[in-house]
């Protein structure tokens, strides 16, 4: 037989297939490739910084676009995150970008509790993307993701320290998103000055304990110039030139931004709420423990927490119910004894009326008999 055959017969009858040539399964990456560029991709960006910053700019000059913004007032008595959605298309590539911006920040004299609109904020696209994967009937594949993926955290100019403003809000806000520290205007002083600026900041965020975001260096292609980045991202380099921020942000860390939120921030608040609920992978003797045992063993404790309500409320009820009769019985004995007393008043009224009543008919008849008997004496005397 030839070799290029396709089936061949055995000596023990056993029909055989030759394996050999190219099967294909190396096309995966092209056809992965393909189904995300024909599906587009989602980007969303949150941008934290006092008024007049610059971060409207910046996003301009990121995305190399003019960003319609609609005019805030800044008279705020909070801070308050307004957000907008673009599409923007490159090549054959589109990006639906989300652009958040926390207006009024920093505008407060009380700043203390500046931080929570934006960790709300930050929750709320949590919770609305958990929301939609407990779904039964899930469209994921198709929901607009409106996680945030990168935090562009934009510090003043000052040449000292970091505000206590933003240590304090990026600490509540680096275990839930990913933050990219910037120097705004850092061409208000000069290169000697911001150079200084810049390792005071690392140092400061590293005692505090500040996770900031941190480009990856483990794919070869990239460790180099991450490694450089690691080390001066927080500096506007050459006074306002963002050029290597877009490289790195945009071209070379955009999709390890998107997983970072998912696989780590995402990840936490998941589990976290998941565990307020009760849920939970193993029980108290660390066996694992399935989600369905799970949902019974909660079915069982709400049935317990019902049936207790229910005879509290039941127990209520009778208790009430008792309190009610003995109020009903008492009061009802307290008008049966008005009742009485009011019968004995008047049985005693009318003994009195009829003791009154005897005394005067028995007035009368002595007036009568006294009477008669002067009459029949005057007669008898006329007679005579």
């Amino acid at each position: 037989m030839a070799a290029t055959e396709i089936a061949r017969q055995t000596e023990e009858g056993t029909r055989t297939v030759p394996l050999g040539g190219h099967v294909g399964f190396d096309s995966m990456p092209d056809q992965l490739v393909n189904k995300s560029v024909s599906g587009g991709f989602c980007f969303n960006i949150l941008c934290v910084g006092e008024t007049g910053i610059g971060k409207s700019t910046l996003m301009d000059t990121l995305f190399n676009t003019r960003f319609e913004g609609e005019p805030v007032s800044h008279d705020q008595p909070g801070v308050r995150l307004q957000s907008h959605t673009y599409d923007l298309q490159e090549s054959n590539v589109h990006l639906k970008l989300t652009v958040v911006n926390t207006v009024g920040f920093g505008d407060q004299i009380n700043k203390e509790d500046s931080y929570k609109s934006i960790v709300e904020f930050i929750d709320a696209q949590f919770e609305a993307y958990l929301q939609e994967e407990l779904k039964i009937k899930r469209t994921l594949h198709t929901y607009h993701d409106t996680r945030v993926h990168a935090c562009l955290y934009f510090i003043a100019p000052t040449g000292h320290s970091l505000k206590s403003l933003d240590l304090v809000t990026m600490k509540k806000l680096d275990s839930k998103v990913n933050i990219i520290p910037i120097i705004a205007k850092s061409d208000a002083v000069s290169k000697t000055e911001l150079t200084k600026f810049k390792i005071k900041i690392a140092s400061e965020l590293v005692s505090n304990g500040v996770q900031i975001y941190q480009f990856p260096t483990d794919d070869e292609t990239v460790a180099e110039i991450n490694s450089t980045m690691n080390v001066r991202h927080v500096e506007n380099e050459s006074h306002c030139d963002f050029v290597k921020l877009r490289e790195m942000l945009v071209r070379v860390n955009m999709e390890d931004l998107r997983e970072q939120t998912h696989a780590r921030h995402y990840e936490l608040y998941r589990r976290c709420k998941l565990e307020e609920m009760g849920f939970k992978d193993t029980d108290p003797e660390s066996k694992p423990f399935s989600l369905q045992e799970t949902y019974e063993a909660k079915r069982q404790e709400f049935l317990g927490e019902l049936q207790k309500e229910e005879e509290e409320m039941r127990q209520t009820f009778v208790q009430r119910l008792h309190e009610k009769f003995e109020r009903l019985k008492k009061l009802h004995q307290e008008e049966k004894k008005k009742l009485e007393d009011k019968k004995k008043a008047l049985e005693d009224e009318l003994n009195n009326f009829k003791q009154r009543k005897t005394a005067t008919e028995l007035l009368q008849s002595q007036s009568l008999q006294a009477g008669g008997s002067t009459t029949l004496k005057k007669e008898k005397e006329r007679k005579k």
